[in-house]
């Protein structure tokens, strides 16, 4: 594959028309348009899951914390997060070992574990939140108020039709 000698954001490679130099010539302009799609959607995939408070790891998980009040069961919290039981579990050690949530069981069923902010874990999950509504304020920046809503509509018929591949 040829160097890239540009890149986008944090070192991440450029992701659109000029990268299909690199790939084999499409059957036709639909593959080919497909393909870049796709690439397109790679790299925003990639910039929000390292970037831009994706859907699991410390960021989110103390921020949902916080919304509830500081304080939620870890069975609970476990049904926001697409995570296996032991990757939850995982995530909140190390948030635990670093000193932003304490774990306790429950005085009312000793089965369940109660999560808990510390101080130090609030005043992150209230920095990783305003972050994360930065964030979300600039990232479709580029697009007016109906190309935002029209991209919505396009993804949300994307999502409908990948659904249904899985059957």
């Amino acid at each position: 594959m040829a160097t890239r000698e540009a890149s986008g954001a944090c070192g991440l490679p450029r992701p659109l028309r000029e990268d299909l130099e690199d790939l084999p010539e499409p059957e036709n302009a639909e593959d080919k348009l497909a393909k870049q799609i796709l690439n397109g959607l790679g790299y925003c995939g990639h910039f929000l899951h390292f970037h831009g408070g994706g859907v699991s790891g410390k960021a989110p998980i103390i921020c949902l914390i916080a919304k509830h009040g500081g304080k939620i069961s870890q069975q609970e919290l476990g049904l926001h997060f697409a995570l296996k039981p032991g990757s939850l579990s995982e995530i909140l050690s190390k948030c635990e070992a670093i000193g932003l949530i304490e774990r306790s069981r429950s005085t009312e069923d000793r089965r369940q574990l109660i999560i808990k902010l510390t101080e130090e874990g609030a005043r992150q999950a209230e920095r990783e939140q305003a972050e994360r509504i930065k964030f979300r304020s600039e990232a479709f920046s580029a697009l007016t108020l109906e190309e935002r809503e029209q991209l919505l509509t396009m993804l949300e018929k994307i999502r409908n039709t990948w659904e249904g591949l899985d059957d």
